[in-house]
């Protein structure tokens, strides 16, 4: 299994490597530094099914994330790996993600529901929206987007978290990246940016680099709440 292979690859003594090392059958194919400490590798591998890709996650510490979504960006499995924590896509979604019909409008609403590995559900409501045509990062040209998302506990309705921000979307990549957000919880609301700066492609200094390079020396003061790891799941 991917998963357990990436864990296992990360795991321990394989932290202290220079260069991350994709599981057999798997191609990268960019590495993205990030604000907030963040380095991701996004790669597709041969055993998954066509149009699905994955994301790792690192940050000072090793591994955070592992991720798949599929060619519609449809969250298919989330691992948060500091929380021991997977979800997955559940089927017959009321309304499913579609980046298909956001690059042909400029707007997708979406609404599924997503199970934990404790069986705990969640109910999944938002929209994605094309706000700008063209920026720059990098020299990578992206286009803008503005979301927002509610997540509700599927039996009972009882508010969980949302969030609202911007992100970038990559059309021939199919996929999300992060950007400045603001998630509220029933305690709390704060602020993230993982918004990215640099972009390597294989062959180029930094591809699959493993130590993130901005914003690691930025203190952070008291934990980080569980929000966080559940809104990024597929940027």
């Amino acid at each position: 299994m991917i998963r357990t292979a990436i864990l296992i690859l990360l795991a321990g003594p394989a932290i202290a490597q220079d260069s991350f090392s994709l599981p057999s059958g798997c191609t990268g194919y960019v590495t993205v530094q990030k604000r907030g400490c963040i380095v991701s590798h996004l790669f597709t591998c041969q055993s998954d099914p066509t149009g699905h890709q994955r994301r790792v996650d690192m940050n000072d510490t090793g591994l955070i994330y592992l991720g798949t979504i599929d060619a519609e960006t449809q969250w298919i499995e989330s691992t948060h790996v500091v929380a021991n924590s997977t979800e997955r896509l559940l089927p017959n979604a009321a309304d499913s993600a579609s980046f298909t019909q956001l690059r042909a409008t400029g707007r997708d609403d979406w609404d599924f529901e997503t199970e934990d590995n404790l069986g705990l559900r969640s109910r999944n409501v938002g929209t994605d929206e094309i706000i700008s045509q063209f920026a720059s990062i990098d020299g990578i040209g992206l286009q803008i987007t503005a979301f927002t998302i509610t997540v509700t506990d599927p039996a009972t309705g009882q508010f969980l978290w949302s969030g609202v921000g911007q992100e970038y979307i990559h059309p021939e990549w199919r996929t999300f990246l992060s950007g400045a957000r603001t998630i509220t919880t029933p305690t709390e609301t704060y602020d993230t940016d993982n918004t990215p700066v640099e972009f390597s492609f294989p062959g180029e200094t930094g591809f699959l680099a493993v130590n993130p390079r901005y914003d690691c020396d930025v203190v952070i003061s008291g934990p980080v709440p569980d929000a966080t790891l559940a809104a990024i799941k597929r940027n």
